[in-house]
C-alpha cells in the first residue's frame, strides 16, 4: 500500500486503515511518518519512509517538500510485489511498478492545487514574488502528474465528483466506492445544544472564510474545530460568537457533531466523510450544492444546499435553515447514513481488487512460443 503521508488521522487515513483490514499483510510506503500520530491499526504494518523523513522537521513541514516529492516517490523499490494500492491525493500513484504488476488507485482526487483548486490556491498566497513563482512549478506538476497516472492499471474515485475529475484530467474511467464511515462510533444524542459547528483542515480550499463572514452577520455561536495554515487569519476575523477549539478527539468530535444544532459545509469537496459522520449522529448539514455534498445530502431530509460559494448564500440557507429547523428527523438523518458504513466499503474494495487483479493475471499469460521448421519456397 501506497500513501502520501501519515502524520495524522483524517479522512484519507481512515480509509488507509479499511484498506489495512482488507489487506493485513500489506507493507506501507509513505513519504514521511509521524507514528505517535497514526493508528495502531496502521502501525502494525511494516512502514518504509522516503528520504524525505530525514530532511530537517519533515513530519510537521512535509508541504514545503512539495517540489521533491515526484522524485521521493519514484524511488520506492516495489519490484517484489505483485499487487500495489494506492491512496492518492498527490504522488502516491506516481510508483513505478513492474508491468506484471497490479496497481489500483484509490484516487480521493487530482490534485487539487494543481487542478481543481489552481486558482483558489493561487489567489491564497501573500507574497508576490511565490505567487509568480508558483505557476511554472504547477506547470511542471500538472505535467509529472498526468504522466503519473499512466502508470495506474485501475482507478477507484471516491464520488462521482472525483470520477468526473480522473476522466476531465487524466482521460481515465474510475469505479466509484464511496469512502468507509464506522456508523457503529456515532450515536443520535438526546439532547442538542445552541451552536453550529464546522470541522476539518484549515486551509484555502475548504472555505471557511465564508463560514466566519457568514456567522459574524448572523451572530449564531459557531464552533470551529480544526487546525491548518489560516488558523491565524480566521481567528483575527471571527467575532465574540465564534469559537476555535482546534484539533480534537474522534469521541470529542463524535459529541460536538452530535449535538450541534447542524454542520456547516461551506466549500466544495471531494467527498467530505464529516458530512456522513455528522448524518450518523442525526445531525442536518447545510453545504455548498459542489462536489461530494451533493452526492450526500438530500435537501429538506438530512440537510439543505445552498447554491452559490458566497457569504450572502450561505446566510440565506441557515435563515432557511432555522426556519425549517424542527422538521428534521434524527433517526430519518441517520437512515440516510446507511450505506456508507465501512462494512459495505470493505467488501466492495475486496470485490473490486479480486476483479482486477485477475484480470491483470490474464492480460500478462504470454503463451510459449512453439516453433515451425520453415517451409522451403517451391522451385521455380
Amino acid at each position: 500500500m501506497v500513501h502520501h503521508w501519515l502524520v495524522g488521522m483524517r479522512g484519507g487515513e481512515k480509509v488507509l486503515e479499511s484498506f489495512c483490514r482488507i489487506l493485513p499483510g500489506a507493507d506501507i510506503y509513505t513519504l514521511v511518518a509521524e507514528p505517535a500520530a497514526i493508528s495502531e491499526s496502521i502501525k502494525q504494518h511494516r512502514i518504509t519512509t522516503s528520504w524525505i523523513q530525514n530532511l530537517p522537521r519533515a513530519n510537521r513541514y512535509y508541504s514545503y517538500y512539495l517540489p521533491l516529492f515526484p522524485f521521493a516517490i519514484e524511488q520506492f523499490d516495489l519490484s517484489d510485489y505483485d499487487l500495489v494500492v494506492s491512496s492518492d491525493t498527490v504522488v502516491s500513484k506516481g510508483v513505478i511498478t513492474r508491468p506484471e504488476t497490479c496497481h489500483i488507485c484509490y484516487c480521493h482526487t487530482p490534485m487539487r492545487y494543481a487542478w481543481s483548486a489552481y486558482h483558489t490556491y493561487l489567489r491564497a498566497i501573500e507574497s508576490s514574488w511565490k505567487r509568480r513563482l508558483v505557476p511554472f512549478f504547477m506547470n511542471y506538476l500538472r505535467t509529472w502528474d498526468l504522466s503519473a497516472a499512466a502508470r495506474v492499471d485501475y482507478f477507484l474515485a471516491n464520488s462521482q465528483t472525483v470520477a468526473h475529475r480522473i476522466a476531465k484530467y487524466y482521460r481515465r474511467e474510475a469505479r466509484v466506492i464511496f469512502p468507509p464511515v464506522k456508523l457503529s462510533s456515532f450515536s443520535v444524542a438526546h439532547t442538542i445544544d445552541d451552536y453550529f459547528l464546522v470541522v476539518g483542515q484549515l486551509v484555502p480550499y475548504k472555505r471557511f472564510d465564508l463560514a466566519i463572514e457568514a456567522f459574524n452577520h448572523l451572530k449564531y455561536p459557531l464552533v470551529v474545530i480544526g487546525d491548518g495554515p489560516e488558523y491565524a487569519k480566521l481567528r483575527s476575523r471571527a467575532g465574540r460568537n465564534i469559537t476555535f477549539v482546534g484539533r480534537i478527539s474522534d469521541a470529542e468530535l463524535g459529541r460536538s457533531l452530535s449535538r450541534c444544532r447542524a454542520l456547516v459545509f461551506p466549500g466544495e469537496e471531494d467527498f467530505g466523510m464529516v458530512v456522513v459522520e455528522a448524518h450518523a449522529c442525526g445531525r442536518p448539514v447545510i453545504a455548498l450544492a459542489r462536489g461530494g455534498a451533493v452526492e450526500t445530502v438530500v435537501p429538506e431530509l438530512n440537510g439543505l444546499l445552498f447554491a452559490e460559494e458566497t457569504a450572502q448564500s450561505l446566510i440565506g440557507a441557515v435563515q432557511r435553515f432555522v426556519a425549517i429547523e424542527s422538521q428534521f428527523q434524527p433517526p430519518l438523518i441517520r437512515d440516510t447514513a446507511t450505506s456508507f458504513d465501512e462494512n459495505l466499503f470493505d467488501a466492495a474494495v475486496m470485490s473490486f481488487i479480486s476483479e482486477k487483479a485477475e484480470e491483470h493475471r490474464n492480460r500478462f499469460k504470454i503463451a510459449p512460443r512453439k516453433w515451425k521448421p520453415a517451409v522451403p519456397a517451391p522451385r521455380a
